[in-house]
């Protein structure tokens, strides 16, 4: 059952069977807001929207290959912005900046599944090379025997490749910004990112190598600094026969990973 019945709330959660139950109650928004005892909690929370930014900045950088998720990674994000700003030891709480351009190595093939990552489907190693300078990668897949290398748990007939380069800021906090207290370092660029999808491939086939590249624009290549990081992703989508004999993508029939983060 899910709702909610004499205090107590069930629900459930994308990539999870499972039902959740929460008891309702606790202190009132407003002892949260002026109560002493609640002080350092406040500055904790004011450090919250830099986590919901940092998750979302991710997600957008991300691209296409967000979609293929199985589980709802965002809340995933948010915990990893907040392990981020208690490693500022030069600000006070509830002022602490979010580096992530000090820590890139937190994301390193991150995974977006849960139930079969990307490693489990696509048996074998791109190669990969990212140019900062330019923000151009280049994603070399080798020839693929889809009997083998392919894990397609659905036995659908087609699948593609998608590759992603998206661009994520640290964030500073701002006093002057009571509404949004963190800043993003590339302000109107955060979270930019482009994609590039191969063609529909048969998932019965011996499939030869493939390069794939994606280049984001020269405006956003200008505005790079040390604040900025680069994430480069890879997914694997499979597709059925659909409406006039077009093929279609198959929702929650894919995964992904960040490939390489600098």
């Amino acid at each position: 059952m899910t709702g909610s019945i004499k205090g107590m709330s069930f629900y459930t959660n994308a990539g999870s069977d499972q039902v959740i139950m929460r008891t309702k109650g606790g202190p009132s928004a407003r002892r949260m807001k002026v109560g002493n005892e609640f002080a350092k909690i406040r500055k904790h929370q004011a450090e919250w929207p830099g986590c919901v930014k940092f998750s979302r900045g991710i997600r957008y950088a991300l691209g296409e290959n967000y979609r293929l998720a199985d589980y709802n990674v965002s809340p995933v994000w948010c915990g990893m912005g907040k392990n981020l700003i208690t490693l500022d030891k030069e600000h006070p709480v509830g002022e602490r900046q979010l580096l992530l351009s000090k820590y890139r190595n937190v994301l390193e093939n991150f995974s977006l599944n849960r139930n079969y990552p990307f490693n489990t489907v696509l048996r074998i190693n791109p190669q990969f090379d990212i140019n900062k300078n330019t923000l151009l990668a280049t994603v070399s897949i080798p020839q693929l025997n889809t009997e083998m290398d392919l894990l397609n748990i659905q036995k659908l007939p087609y699948f593609r490749v998608i590759v992603s380069l998206g661009v994520v800021s640290d964030l500073a906090y701002s006093p002057d910004n009571k509404n949004n207290p963190y800043e993003p370092a590339l302000k109107e660029f955060n979270g930019c990112s482009g994609s590039t999808i191969s063609d529909w491939f048969s998932t019965d086939d011996l499939i030869g190598e493939q390069t794939m590249t994606v280049k984001l624009a020269d405006e956003i290549v200008e505005r790079m600094t040390d604040d900025t990081t680069a994430l480069l992703g890879i997914g694997v989508e499979f597709g059925k026969v659909g409406f006039a004999g077009q093929t279609t993508p198959v929702k929650r029939a894919g995964c992904a990973k960040v490939l390489k983060v600098c």
